[in-house]
């Protein structure tokens, strides 16, 4: 098994199989653990996201061996403490709730129950309001959970999207049609960085102006093809891929001896680290160009139906955090508006 070195024992690594697996600090494979894994593997999950689920599990089983805690022994309280040391570390809220949730679903698996059913710690605290009304689709009331799940406040943050001079200043340091076609295809097609990565010379077709992309849960859907697009890749395919790659992938290595091996995530973030450092461009990064597209979206009046299976989403709420208003946004109609109210009454600028 292949793993990565471990200070406090639990280590996550591949066996033999490729299978992510867990370890304690000699070697002995943590059942429980294992067994979900492959339980989630088996529901034909993305392997990212199994291997996040594995990451996951190693902060838990860590900070159990620390405690001298046992995955049964686990309740409300002990969710509190290790809410508390995840903050110690400086962990982010999102990143605590997502471990949360995979450490309330390896519980489940393993015992059937959930943690703390009968637990004050997960009880409903007293600034607790009461049933809500959806603020997006509606004033209908929504009906309360039999029961809160403990989580950690998130602070919500809008992302803004890049300014087109942003966009023009970041495409004129592009020296390679490879990385021109990357990036189009992220801010004209909305890809997220894995997506791009997996595209297949298949996927492109050309004669019906389309692009197949395989999503997240390997979700399929189909996506129209821009003239520009079709361009930089067939520039791409034309003068720089090497036609003796035998990789299906679209995006190859072009130098080095991994010379037409496909292109990996770590390629693919350096192309955008090595730019971030002119300041001109430090926000620019492969999630902000898929953001962009979807705010550019937005403002084109695409319907969030429409943009929601363009963007790949499976939930809408996720799609309107691509079509909040921005500070950009704001500004630009108050202008417009305040405009107005200075002629309506005669103000002078």
């Amino acid at each position: 098994m292949t793993k990565r070195p471990s200070r406090s024992g639990v280590s996550l690594g591949l066996d033999r199989r490729g299978q992510y697996r867990l370890v304690d600090a000699r070697q002995r494979p943590i059942v429980q653990a294992n067994r979900f894994l492959t339980a989630v593997a088996l529901r034909g999950l993305a392997r990212a996201t199994v291997r996040a689920y594995g990451f996951d599990l190693v902060t838990l089983y860590r900070w159990l061996d620390r405690r001298r805690h046992t995955l049964a022994s686990l309740s409300g309280s002990n969710l509190l403490q290790y809410i508390a040391a995840q903050r110690l570390t400086g962990a982010q809220p999102t990143t605590i709730n997502r471990r949360l949730t995979t450490a309330r679903l390896l519980y489940r698996f393993c015992t059937g129950n959930d943690i703390g059913a009968k637990d004050r710690a997960m009880k409903q605290p007293p600034s607790y309001r009461g049933r809500r009304r959806d603020r997006q689709l509606g004033l209908h009331l929504i009906p309360r959970r039999h029961q809160l799940q403990l989580r950690v406040k998130a602070p919500h943050r809008v992302v803004e999207p890049l300014t087109g001079a942003e966009v023009r200043y970041f495409l004129r340091t592009l020296r390679r049609y490879r990385d021109i076609a990357l990036v189009h295809l992220m801010l004209l097609c909305g890809l997220r960085s894995a997506e791009v990565l997996q595209l297949r010379l298949g996927d492109v077709l050309v004669e019906d102006a389309q692009l197949r992309i395989r999503g997240k849960g390997n979700r399929e859907r189909v996506l129209p093809l821009p003239h520009v697009v079709a361009r930089a890749i067939a520039d791409y395919v034309r003068w720089e891929r090497p036609t003796g790659s035998a990789s299906a992938r679209l995006f190859v290595i072009l130098q080095g001896p991994r010379r037409g091996r496909p292109m990996t995530a770590a390629g693919l973030r350096s192309l955008f680290r090595h730019r971030r450092r002119d300041h001109a461009v430090a926000r620019a990064n492969p999630h902000r160009f898929r953001h962009t597209f979807g705010a550019d979206m937005a403002r084109a009046g695409v319907r969030l139906p429409i943009l929601q299976r363009m963007m790949g989403h499976a939930d809408d709420t996720t799609t309107l955090r691509y079509i909040q208003l921005s500070m950009g946004d704001i500004a630009d109609e108050y202008r417009r508006a305040i405009d107005k109210l200075q002629h309506r009454y005669r103000v002078q600028r």
